[in-house]
């Protein structure tokens, strides 16, 4: 797994600025605030934000809607050559799908350490056993994405005493 380096390239801090503006859209509707945006050939295919309490299905993750809008925009289901780019670290659902897509990379902000599939608890996305491997790339705008997880959980918290 390669970590974030400030002077690595910064095309994928442009991309997770696209996926925080998502996940932004998901605190608006209050949802926990994960977004997500599919990236192939420096172009945006797909996007996402958690709908998991707006549509009421477990499976509305940010990744999983991201994956599908690319699938419907490139008609067909491999994703291969595409990049995921996703606030916080892909859960098992979500990381068996990418792997299923076919994608490349997957690039995110935050671990998980209660389910990250990518790595932290979790290694869906390098599992021998699978057919297909995908390159992860850690910390990106790390400091934005938890920053909108912290207070998203504070303010809940806060509603509830």
């Amino acid at each position: 797994m390669q970590i974030y380096n400030a002077t690595s390239d910064d095309i994928h801090k442009k991309y997770m600025l696209l996926a925080l503006e998502e996940a932004k859209t998901a605190l608006k509707k209050d949802e926990v605030p994960v977004g997500a945006v599919v990236v192939k050939d420096g172009e945006v295919i797909g996007r996402g934000h958690n709908q998991r309490e707006t549509l009421q299905s477990p499976t509305a993750h940010a990744e999983i809607l991201a994956v599908n809008d690319a699938a419907q925009y490139l008609g067909a289901w491999r994703l291969n050559g595409c990049s995921v780019y996703v606030t916080m670290e892909p859960c098992a659902m979500c990381a068996g799908a990418l792997v299923l897509s076919r994608i490349s990379t997957v690039v995110f902000s935050l671990r998980d350490s209660k389910g990250g599939a990518c790595g932290t608890v979790f290694n869906v996305t390098n599992e021998p056993k699978l057919n297909h491997a995908i390159e992860v790339v850690a910390g990106v705008c790390y400091d934005e994405s938890l920053s909108l997880i912290q207070n998203f959980f504070r303010e809940k918290r806060k509603k509830n005493k």
